[in-house]
């Protein structure tokens, strides 16, 4: 995989912007896209809740910061 600040990474933090988790799909962390997908899709649902929605988007900010600063373990 591409090391951080890499082109790939900044695909992957654009695609998160516009669906959570599917930057971390692009970089084939399933389960982390998973993860995000769940939890920002989830809160965006409930948002007429407050909490729910509070959660999603710090969810769906963190999902773009972490696509955008993976670095893959190349051993």
């Amino acid at each position: 995989m591409s090391k951080q600040g890499s082109g790939g990474n900044v695909i992957a933090a654009i695609c998160n912007v516009f669906f959570p988790g599917l930057g971390q799909l692009v970089q084939g962390r399933i389960l982390a896209a998973l993860i995000f997908a769940i939890v920002c899709v989830g809160g965006y649902a409930l948002a007429w809740l407050v909490l729910p929605a509070i959660l999603a988007v710090a969810f769906h900010l963190w999902s773009i910061i972490d696509a955008a600063r993976y670095h893959a373990d190349t051993q």
